[in-house]
């Protein structure tokens, strides 16, 4: 693999400048759209459409799903989501590539931390500029330069910005599936790691929450009549969390349980909320069966007990497919002079749902910053530019067929 004069003219082009991707970045940041802010969503994601006008490609937004919730007091509704931002460029093309990335951030609309700030060592500080506005941006800059590419006409993409990442995707994994499934190779825009390592292989996630239904008495004159949730929940938990350790790389949080009332109350109400993460399929089979095992049988006369939520993100791990498209990122970064490595994660991210439907992907191909989810979240403004050049450049390679990406999904393919 090697530069020719056609990637030259690519990773020369104006879309690349650190100041244009940094100076849209920065925008968006500075509108609050946390995953529940609605309004907040709605004005990102019409920059968005705005800014990805620039291609040629067809902008829509798309419908996502529904999901079911527990609130505290074992109630069930139906939650939905905004759209998801579909821009689509030659869907006919022999090679198909996916990229996604998510709009939404964890900062709530009366969150403090609004606005980005420069600190005094240079890194920009601010909500979502590294989680992952400054991704998306340059997601945009890599393919805005890539159009400049002869071979480009070989080469269809289809990106997908989502609402509902940073909640697990509830609303968006059907999409992230299909498009999944009918394309070669996927490029995810999560930050990298604070010293530029990318995320290999990732642990599978599941989200759960117990519902817990018991029966109310007076704590003193009938107590014996009451059948306490609490309690019941108290129970579960210990033998939840008794699954740690059981099996390697398994691991059960609990995290919190809702419910109760007065003190002279036995509570007929309770929810237990746990994670589990996983670091493969057989793990994850093992998680559910001795989670169901658990949650079946009541531990306490009188109480009902109703289960949701199950595993929301398969494992990714670094099966063939995996390992030789991160072998051509390398080859690649060495190309520009950026070292390319890559280590185990326990976090998921929207890769674990392309790789489950089939696609082999690198999802940390976002900007450089660290200390996410926290008001101290920061992304270096020199990493713009080098992240953004290093996707064009991926881009490239695919079209100019150096990067095999059908020979990359037939190996995903086959491990299916």
């Amino acid at each position: 693999m090697k530069l020719d004069p056609h990637d030259h003219t690519v990773l020369g082009s104006p879309a690349l400048h650190g100041d244009v991707l940094i100076g849209r970045a920065v925008d968006w940041a500075n509108i609050n759209s946390g995953s529940r802010n609605t309004a907040g969503l709605l004005a990102v994601l019409a920059a968005l459409e705005n800014a990805f006008s620039v291609l040629p490609a067809t902008i829509e937004r798309v419908q996502t799903g529904t999901s079911t919730s527990v609130a505290a007091d074992g109630s069930v509704s139906v939650d939905t989501y905004a759209p998801a931002l579909k821009i689509t460029c030659r869907p006919d093309a022999v090679l198909q590539v996916v990229l996604t990335g998510h709009y939404d951030t964890v900062f709530a609309e009366n969150s403090p931390f609004q606005r980005v700030v420069t600190r005094d060592d240079g890194a920009l500080n601010g909500p979502g500029i590294a989680d992952m506005k400054g991704g998306i941006s340059v997601m945009l800059g890599a393919l805005e330069a890539f159009e400049a590419h002869p071979l480009k006409d070989r080469v269809g993409w289809t990106a997908l910005l989502s609402p509902d990442e940073e909640i697990g995707s509830p609303g968006s994994a059907p999409l992230l599936a299909e498009l999944g499934a009918r394309g070669h190779i996927g490029l995810t825009y999560e930050p990298a790691m604070a010293d530029g390592t990318l995320a290999g292989e990732r642990k599978g996630s599941g989200n759960y929450h117990l519902i817990v239904h018991g029966k109310a008495a007076h704590a003193g004159r009938a107590f014996h009549e009451g059948a306490n949730a609490i309690a019941g929940a108290a129970m579960i938990a210990a033998k939840l969390h008794g699954l740690n350790g059981q099996r390697a790389g398994v691991t059960v949080n609990v995290a919190k349980i809702d419910g109760g009332g007065p003190l002279n109350v036995v509570a007929d109400n309770a929810v237990v909320r746990f994670n589990v993460r996983v670091p493969d399929a057989q793990s994850a089979s093992w998680v559910v069966d001795a989670i169901d095992d658990i949650c079946k049988s009541p531990p306490l006369d009188g109480l009902h007990l109703h289960l949701h939520g199950g595993m929301t993100r398969a494992p990714k791990p670094m099966d063939a497919s995996q390992t030789a498209l991160f072998g051509a990122v390398k080859n690649v970064g060495d190309l520009l002079g950026q070292a390319i490595r890559w280590q185990s994660s326990g976090g998921v991210c929207e890769g674990n749902n392309l790789h489950a439907a089939g696609l082999p992907n690198v999802d940390t191909l976002g900007v450089i910053g660290g200390d996410i989810h926290s008001d101290q979240e920061y992304a270096w403004p020199d990493s713009f530019g080098d992240r953004a050049r290093l996707s064009a450049l991926i881009l490239c390679k695919i079209a100019s067929g150096e990067i095999d990406a059908h020979k990359l999904k037939q190996l995903r393919l086959e491990t299916l």
